[in-house]
């Protein structure tokens, strides 16, 4: 089924159910007005009952099926009321009963044009129905209304339930396309999310691996062994390598990352693991608190990457080999402080475009709810503080 059957569909479904309650409400409202005493006689009353019932029934299932062959006995049963209540007794017709046939004509019979507006056929169907309900209504009331009374309240009647089949034909496409409008700019905000998260990402895996390296590189690898230069830079060429051939890449620590497929599950590094690779490279790391975070996946990963980003800025620019982290946690958050007692820095004098801690640290703990904060001066060490949800 195409989208235009759909709102087609869902078109003719408002339209029936707006006739419906339109044409049932206006039949309720003629017997009422039938029922009260003096409107008619009391046989014609009766006789009058079952024609009401048809049209109620008729009425009902106007709202819940297509065809337009519900209409007939709607238009045939309510002139036929109105024959009774104009011939069958004439002198006892008072005015509840001539507002009886008002509402008949002019509103439960006309309720069927809300459903006759779609189609060309329907249109000439809907015009012959009108024609008849005004020709027979005006004839059989001349005795008891002014005829211009009468054509002005059925035309009236008409026009009003026209205009509601057609404002419902009209509107029902164009908030279809105004929702699907919205649709597809919030599938093209998604993309684009996506698409600078991808960015993003990238730009810290290039960030944690091959920039680093080639840092280390630029210093000659001072107070890196030889061996661990060598295997980092062997791990960043098996990286890039595989990344070419579509292989996706999984953070395990800052400078170390797993290649996947997406369907598997990554699993969180521990803080020992953290502590070991910056033991290979000269950096002695001290933990205070607990041993061990317990976070979901996601969060303990970038957890322990924008750790893993502070130690390795400890170690490049604080001039000192010992850093301490310490643990702790309660019930809703889990926070790292990493200190230094290295030169320090005055945080003006950061420039806000760079990477490392903007991009590793800040923004990655954001992505899943957390925060960092830096504090830091000349000659009085660095702390950071990580905070992460639990």
């Amino acid at each position: 089924m195409t989208p235009m059957d759909l709102i087609a569909k869902e078109r003719d479904r408002l339209l029936q159910r707006t006739a419906r309650v339109y044409g049932l409400s206006f039949t309720i409202v003629s017997l009422v007005c039938l029922a009260i005493p003096g409107a008619v006689d009391m046989a014609s009353f009766f006789v009058c009952l079952p024609l009401y019932l048809i049209i109620a029934f008729c009425q009902y299932r106007i709202g819940s099926s297509r065809s337009m062959l519900w209409a007939i006995p709607i238009l045939v049963a309510g002139l036929a009321v109105i024959g009774v209540v104009a011939l069958l007794a004439p002198e006892a017709t008072g005015q509840a009963g001539v507002s009886a046939v008002a509402q008949l004509s002019a509103a439960s019979m006309a309720s069927t044009a809300i459903v006759l507006t779609t189609e060309l056929l329907r249109r000439i169907f809907l015009g012959a129905a009108f024609a008849l309900t005004l020709g027979v209504t005006t004839f059989l009331m001349m005795p008891f209304q002014p005829v211009g009374r009468t054509i002005a309240l059925v035309v009236l009647g008409w026009v009003l339930a026209t205009i509601i089949g057609f404002w419902i034909s009209a509107g029902v496409p164009q908030a279809a396309r105004r929702i699907a409008s919205i649709g597809r700019a919030h599938r093209a905000e998604r993309q684009a999310s996506e698409t600078e998260a991808q960015r993003r990402q990238g730009a810290r895996l290039l960030h944690d691996t091959v920039l680093a390296t080639l840092t280390l590189l630029a210093h000659s690898g001072v107070g890196v062994a030889p061996d661990a230069l060598r295997q980092q830079a062997a791990d960043d060429a098996r990286l890039l390598r595989q990344l070419r051939l579509g292989a996706t890449p999984t953070p395990q620590s800052s400078g170390v990352y797993n290649l996947e497929n997406n369907e598997e599950t990554v699993l969180g590094t521990t803080l020992e693991s953290v502590k070991q690779r910056f033991g290979r490279m000269g950096l002695e790391v001290s933990w205070h608190g607990t041993g061990q975070v317990l976070l979901p996946s996601d969060v303990l990963d970038a957890f322990l990457l924008a750790l893993a980003e502070c130690l390795e800025n400890v170690r490049r620019h604080s001039g000192v080999t010992e850093a301490h982290v310490t643990i702790t946690e309660d019930e809703t958050m889990v926070r790292a402080m990493v200190t230094d007692s290295g030169v320090g820095f005055t945080l003006d004098d950061v420039d806000s475009a760079r990477l490392g801690f903007k991009e590793s640290v800040v923004a990655r703990l954001k992505d899943v709810g957390g925060k960092a904060r830096l504090f830091s001066a000349p000659g009085s060490g660095t702390t950071v503080v990580l905070e992460v949800p639990r």
